[in-house]
């Protein structure tokens, strides 16, 4: 029998998140334990890959005349990255439009894995608020976890359409109930 409580909870750790046993004491809020979960990390860039924050990155002027994968492009034109469409490129991902966090467990800078994903933009120009974001959505997913048990509406599929909008919301909000679990009055 497996000794993981959150299995014992029934909840498989590859399905959702395992938090380490020892993010449950009473001293230990998920703030210091956000890097002892790669998983969660895994989790939050296959979210931002299928539903970036917003499809386009920043537009930027080309500065002088270059070529682009064999399109000249002349000084001044304005210049769009279509993320979603990169994020979503079966060229590019195995399984392009499944939610698998699992393809982000060995990203290897080397082959330029890391570089499909996007959604902050890349570079020197990419968004300089990319790291805080990245905390926050980890303290925050981390602390929705470890601070309530989530359980469905129905059991009805999860409607993941896009809605129409520059951040292309989702066009039927997600339901669910959550219950505090008691160590979230030691934790907030």
């Amino acid at each position: 029998m497996n000794s993981d409580p959150y299995y014992q909870r029934g909840i498989p750790p590859r399905n959702l998140i395992s938090l380490p046993a020892d993010c449950s004491a009473p001293n230990d809020g998920i703030c210091c334990s956000v890097s002892k979960l790669p998983y969660l990390q895994c989790v939050i860039s296959e979210t931002l890959r299928l539903y970036p924050a917003g499809p386009l990155l920043v537009p930027h002027y080309s500065s002088n005349d270059c070529t682009i994968s064999r399109y000249d492009v002349p000084h001044g034109t304005i210049l769009l990255v279509n993320a979603w469409a990169t994020h979503r490129d079966p060229k590019l991902w195995k399984d392009a439009d499944s939610f698998i966090p699992e393809r982000f467990e060995n990203i290897n800078s080397e082959n330029n894995e890391g570089y499909k994903l996007m959604p902050f933009g890349l570079g020197r120009r990419a968004c300089p608020g990319k790291s805080l974001a990245q905390r926050m959505m980890g303290l925050t997913l981390g602390s929705l976890i470890q601070c309530f048990d989530w359980k469905r509406i129905d059991d009805n599929e999860i409607d993941m359409v896009e809605g129409k909008g520059l951040t292309m919301p989702k066009a039927v909000p997600l339901e669910a109930m959550c219950k505090p679990r008691p160590i979230m009055e030691f934790l907030l």
